[in-house]
């Protein structure tokens, strides 16, 4: 069984990590490391085709990430990385399910500035919280290109102006399909890309 398969073994049915228990993450975080260990990019931040596009959360340590899940009533649906390397941009995309017509989105927008061959600073620019029927939400792609065209929505817009909430993020495994990373907090990303 190849390295990834061994990742993709160990992270099936955790549900993003909400459901990983301590050994969980052990053996994840494990697997992680070995597929980080042969990495087939050496400079991830340099191979703008391969990061072009929008990643799904597969697994993730992040609280914050996982946090959104506690809300009563809601549940956390997918979760996407977008990344336009054109305007060196990031969007991060959670979709949240619940009773009919309340499903909603929190998504924060950002822009990254290369740093190292694997190493992105991240600068928070706006945040966008409301309902999904608010912004006649269809995927992720369709979303971006309403927040890049300007356009205010009905819901919590707002600018970011906080610098301390900015952070950084090492690329430290990237191929056709999967991008694994690791932030500033200590938290794992792994992420797999859509086909559109």
């Amino acid at each position: 069984m190849s390295k990834k398969a061994q990742l993709l073994e160990a992270i099936a049915g955790k549900n993003r990590g909400l459901l990983a228990t301590e050994i969980d993450n052990v053996r994840v975080l494990s697997a992680i490391q070995q597929l980080e260990d042969c990495n087939p990019t050496p400079k991830p931040v340099e191979a703008k085709d391969l990061l072009e596009g929008n990643w799904r959360l597969l697994y993730t340590t992040s609280k914050g990430i996982l946090g959104l899940d506690r809300f009563p009533l809601f549940k956390l649906g997918q979760i996407y990385q977008c990344i336009r390397t054109a305007e060196a941009k990031v969007y991060n995309i959670a979709e949240i399910i619940g009773l009919p017509f309340l499903e909603g989105i929190v998504s924060v927008a950002a822009r990254f500035e290369p740093v190292s061959e694997r190493r992105v600073n991240v600068i928070f620019e706006r945040s966008v919280i409301g309902l999904q029927r608010f912004f006649a939400y269809n995927s992720p792609s369709q979303f971006i290109q309403q927040l890049e065209s300007g356009k205010k929505f009905p819901a919590l817009d707002f600018g970011i102006e906080n610098r301390e909430q900015n952070g950084w993020l090492d690329i430290t495994y990237l191929d056709e399909d999967m991008r694994i990373g690791r932030g500033n907090e200590g938290n794992v990303f792994v992420l797999a890309k859509e086909k559109y």
